[in-house]
């Protein structure tokens, strides 16, 4: 008995050296080798009925809650966009911000609001931002339809996990400010056969959206969207554009994407009120954000084209001297 307890005593002792078991890594998913669910295999039940409304919600936001749908209580989006405009194949294709996994990433912190997001708030953010609208009401047929599809979307794929392939894959950054005439003439050559030589895209022919969406002007997302930074822009542009692009088989060079993404941020677009309540803790703002206030010293032109390396040295420092940790970076709070 008095070497159990010796042996017990031995044990525990060791147990509280070591410390607490590490917890359990959160496995890796990899979006580029992932088979999406077919929207045609959803049953007719009240649960398929609820997501095919949230693939159709998706796909073709004008005609379902635009601004000029009949029901003036349903417009919801203050443009013409889709949602599908940015997140390609009905949100699964990879890098270009896919929503696959999506549902088992929140709550999750985000710098832009300063808290920690409900998937709900990270949708709102779009419906305010990309899409220049209103926020959609958590109860509503419309947000329960919208979850319930990226719920789907995210079968089979654990929560928390690793997403390879979510959000965009980061360009190789010229150290430079963006090149707007070398920027407007990479639009002229590649992009302006879609999106027209004025950017207001193509309309669809039969009814409301778009065949090809604005990249600027009146009908397009305003300056507070994710796409109104240029890193995010051109990491977008590289890996997803001339429509039809992959990943791994660019069009665009770095520098192209780079140098074309300043060019369209530069446009004139919708401005969104109240952008200065964004991230409150100044030094996580993303370095390409293109409003302030700032809290680094640099000026709106040095974070709207570059160049960033100057900026991060100074915000790593600024962060290094506060004690912050999370400093802002390029994709920091533009992952959806």
């Amino acid at each position: 008995m008095r070497v159990a307890v010796h042996l017990l005593i031995a044990t525990l002792s060791l147990a509280a050296i070591q410390g607490p078991p590490l917890a359990a890594q959160p496995p890796n998913v990899d979006l580029t080798q992932w088979t999406p669910p077919d929207i045609t295999t959803v049953g007719q039940d009240a649960s398929g009925t609820l997501i095919r409304y949230g693939y159709a919600l998706l796909t073709d936001t004008a005609n379902q809650i635009g601004p000029t749908v009949a029901d003036p209580a349903r417009r919801y989006g203050g443009n013409n966009l889709s949602c599908q405009n940015c997140h390609l194949r009905a949100g699964t294709q990879p890098y270009a911000m896919p929503l696959m996994g999506i549902w088992g990433q929140f709550p999750q912190y985000r710098a832009r609001e300063g808290h920690i997001d409900t998937l709900e708030e990270r949708i709102n953010g779009c419906m305010e931002r990309s899409l220049n609208g209103r926020p959609l009401p958590v109860q509503s047929r419309e947000m329960q339809a919208l979850t319930a599809y990226m719920r789907w979307l995210s079968n089979g794929i654990p929560a928390g996990a690793r997403l390879i392939g979510a959000g965009t894959l980061r360009i190789k950054e010229p150290a430079r400010a963006a090149d707007l005439g070398r920027g407007a003439r990479v639009y002229s050559e590649i992009c302006s056969s879609c999106h027209a030589a004025n950017g207001a895209g193509a309309h669809a022919t039969d009814r409301a959206g778009y065949q090809i969406p604005p990249l600027w002007g009146p009908d397009s997302y305003n300056n507070g969207a994710g796409m109104a930074r240029i890193l995010t822009a051109a990491a977008y542009a590289m890996h997803n554009m001339p429509l039809g692009t992959k990943f791994n088989a660019p069009v665009l060079t770095d520098a192209d994407a780079y140098d074309v993404a300043g060019y369209l941020v530069s446009q004139n677009r919708p401005v969104k009120s109240d952008l200065e309540n964004d991230y409150p803790i100044r030094l996580q703002k993303p370095v390409d954000t293109p409003y302030g206030p700032y809290g680094d010293g640099f000026t709106w032109a040095e974070h709207a084209l570059g160049p960033f390396g100057p900026i991060r040295a100074r915000v790593r420092e600024l962060t290094e001297a506060s004690a912050l940790t999370d400093p802002g970076g390029p994709d920091n709070g533009s992952r959806l």
